[in-house]
């Protein structure tokens, strides 16, 4: 039996339209030894080929788990491409390893395969900041507006959604619907929403979410970061807050984060992003630097600890004992799972027609696209 560390998580949560601080847990597994990590990684690919299993895994879990995936055929992506992958693939048996919002998403593109996790209490701070009944309560006070809401989102919130977006193909389609003459309802992340919004002009009502980690970031430490590394371009995920994004030389998704420091004329960068992000970065581009931006001032007990503690709660230990015994399944009722399907499949069919991927190969000619939607701050 493998111990654990319990760590208490604020974050923040929109209740009767006011903002407020609420608590959540997030079990971290301890790290294995050196020769405990040989065998479970083992055994891990031992039983993905008996139980005829895909790995699914975040650019944000441990080096380790994205290894595996990419070593067993499976893939390394952000949540959209991860359900999008496994959806084309013959295996029975999907295992996601990541945060609960992506096994639900996974399940609702692929009902009729078999969903695990190794960890189904590995939740969000978006997702826990936006409950159905509230968010839906939310809507019906603006019956007029489009409501939007990103992947980041429980399967009960997405069947109230008309649409649902990832951070690759926000600005898209805000300004489709802007075009349109929609009003949007965005929901939950206020960040992301604000930036979407500025970049847009469109009219948004924004839920009052945020990432406990990517709001963790902050401007002035950043600056003197990038006064230590004057050639340096500053890559940033745009749930991060706004004086932040604004000392930006790109903001995009992960993948688009991936494409920027492929296509930038830089050899280093400062990513303010998971870091679990930077074992992709580090694989696909070992000629450049990559340095974390900072999260803390210089007397705080982390400078930089842009980690989630639900994404860590995937380890290798739980992903071999959920392919052992098939635990930690995901369930959705069939009704949810049918309307949530619906605003995530408009998404996609949206995405295919403006040619728009949510994946980065590490191929510059195929992923040309990919970086023509990222901008400067």
């Amino acid at each position: 039996m493998h111990e654990s560390s319990t760590r208490i998580v604020e974050f923040e949560r929109q209740l009767a339209g006011v903002a407020c601080t609420a608590r959540a847990w997030a079990r971290v597994p301890d790290a294995p030894g050196l020769e405990e990590r040989r065998e479970l990684k083992e055994r891990i690919r031992r039983l993905l080929a008996e139980r005829s299993a895909v790995l699914l895994a975040h650019y944000y879990v441990e080096p380790d788990i994205q290894d595996l995936a990419e070593e067993t055929g499976g893939c390394v992506a952000d949540s959209l491409e991860m359900a999008r992958f496994g959806r084309a693939q013959e295996a029975p048996t999907l295992v996601v390893a990541g945060v609960r919002f992506m096994g639900e998403t996974a399940k609702i593109l692929n009902p009729e395969k078999r969903v695990l996790m190794p960890d189904l209490d590995a939740t969000c701070s978006l997702d826990l900041g936006c409950p159905a009944e509230e968010f839906s309560a939310f809507c019906d006070r603006h019956p007029e507006r489009t409501v939007v809401v990103y992947a980041n989102t429980s399967a009960a919130v997405k069947a109230r959604a008309d649409w649902v977006v990832t951070s690759a193909i926000a600005l898209d389609v805000a300004r489709h619907l802007h075009e349109r003459g929609e009003k949007i309802l965005w929901a939950p992340d206020r960040h992301l929403g604000a930036y979407v919004q500025n970049r847009t002009g469109a009219d948004m009502l924004l839920w009052r979410g945020a990432c406990v980690v990517h709001e963790e970031f902050k401007a002035l430490e950043l600056e003197a970061l990038k006064k230590e590394h004057p050639r340096a371009k500053v890559l940033v995920h745009p749930e991060s807050p706004a004086d932040v994004i604004k000392l930006a030389d790109a903001v995009g998704s992960t993948t688009q984060i991936i494409k920027a420091a492929q296509a930038l004329d830089a050899d280093e960068f400062i990513i303010a992003t998971d870091n679990g992000m930077l074992h992709k970065l580090r694989m696909l581009m070992p000629e450049k630097r990559f340095i974390e931006a900072p999260t803390a001032g210089a007397g705080a007990s982390c400078k930089s600890c842009a980690h989630c503690p639900w994404m860590a709660m995937n380890g290798l230990a739980n992903l071999a004992e959920t392919l052992d015994t098939g635990a930690n399944e995901i369930q959705i009722d069939p009704e949810i799972g049918r309307r949530a399907y619906r605003p995530i499949d408009r998404m996609l069919a949206f995405a295919e027609r403006r040619n728009v991927s949510v994946r980065a190969s590490g191929d510059l000619a195929r992923d040309g696209g990919l970086f023509g939607g990222v901008g400067p701050a």
